[in-house]
């Protein structure tokens, strides 16, 4: 049974009625169960939950220390490309934004990489717009070839692609896909991806299951908070978390919490969050899956970065560029968003470490075993 089987049966509006009827005795069971179901999630998302804040954060804190110890892994995002031949109403690299493109060359990609490895960077993400014909697969391979000497972990945040195209990146050093399904509300994807492959939902939607079925190291999900009600896209990611775990149970898996950031003539969200509901959002997870690792990059403000990280964060960016050759160039091109946390790696790494915390440059699974 494919995770799209399971997703056809659910509706929408029942599992958000579902998440606001829950209780502060649901929210009471859910912080006692030893093991928490998708119930206890939903119950741990919800409204009912705000005034328990302070007892789910010192639990998403105790259970993430027992399972990661006291450590922050590093990684930096490297844009490869902004050209993009999708619609997408949110980011700043749609096709219908005026602008110039960009495409790095590999001696341009080589100079970024001497730029972030002299930050101490050895985990990066790569990331491009969506245009198959100028970022396909065969610039992926040209790319993990050049790169692969430099980095342990190499991680990609690209177009969705076919199960034999990630058979041939993998052996290339590709370690962590990251594909976001941006929200599981099926009407309003089509209203925010008009035009191009992304407007596909189902295609996104089973892209966690070929990688899977491609052997891929690790999965990234999430949705991209304030294009829908955050708690039913949640419960849906959590969903699908759970499905993929029990499916591919050697693959690891992480979360990210990418809030919707401004950009030139961007799209006003249509649901706001709050700095304490995406406190609530990233301790209901750890609490729900204490083996999740849980991401967080430089949309989030210096401020509540630095209160997050004891909290269940278990990987961090800083001082990234979004746009294509950023880091060595200097001049600024089209961005995806903006930043807000704009600190160096080293003021972020003295921040860890002011907080008792490690900074982890290398993968850590060669730390944690």
């Amino acid at each position: 049974m494919s995770f799209k089987h399971i997703f056809n049966q659910l509706n929408w509006n029942e599992i958000k009625e579902s998440i606001y009827a829950k209780t502060a005795s649901d929210v009471e069971r859910a912080l006692m169960h030893p093991v928490r179901s998708l119930e206890d999630f939903k119950a741990l998302i919800s409204p009912a939950a705000a005034p328990y804040l302070e007892q789910m954060a010192a639990l998403s804190q105790r259970l993430t220390q027992k399972r990661f110890g006291k450590t922050i892994q590093m990684y930096l995002p490297m844009y490869l490309s902004n050209e993009c031949q999708n619609i997408c109403t949110y980011c700043g690299f749609s096709l219908d934004n005026p602008t110039p493109r960009t495409t790095l060359t590999p001696e341009q990609i080589l100079k970024e990489v001497e730029v972030i490895k002299s930050y101490g960077y050895d985990h990066v993400l790569l990331v491009t717009g969506e245009a198959n014909k100028t970022v396909g697969v065969e610039y992926f391979k040209e790319v993990l070839q050049l790169i692969r000497p430099y980095f342990s972990h190499i991680s990609m945040e690209v177009q969705p692609l076919d199960r034999q195209e990630y058979e041939q990146l993998i052996p290339l050093g590709l370690n962590t896909v990251l594909v976001y399904q941006e929200t599981y509300h099926h009407e309003d994807y089509k209203k925010h991806h008009p035009k191009g492959k992304k407007s596909n939902f189902t295609y996104r939607l089973e892209t966690p299951d070929r990688l899977g079925k491609a052997g891929v190291h690790k999965i990234g999900l999430g949705v991209l908070i304030g294009l829908e009600d955050w708690r039913t896209d949640s419960f849906f990611t959590a969903l699908h978390l759970q499905y993929l775990e029990r499916t591919y149970w050697q693959t690891k898996y992480s979360i990210s919490f990418p809030r919707l950031r401004p950009f030139s003539g961007g799209l006003t969200p249509k649901v706001d969050m709050n700095d304490r509901e995406l406190v609530q959002l990233i301790c209901a997870y750890r609490i729900f899956n204490e083996e999740v690792e849980l991401s967080l990059s430089t949309r989030e403000s210096q401020h509540f970065r630095n209160n997050v990280v004891r909290l269940g964060i278990t990987s961090i960016s800083a001082g990234s560029k979004t746009d294509p050759g950023g880091y060595a160039s200097g001049q600024q091109a089209l961005e995806q968003f903006e930043i807000s946390d704009e600190r160096s790696p080293a003021e972020i790494v003295q921040m860890i470490r002011n907080q008792g915390y490690d900074a982890i440059w290398k993968d850590w699974d060669n730390v944690l075993g």
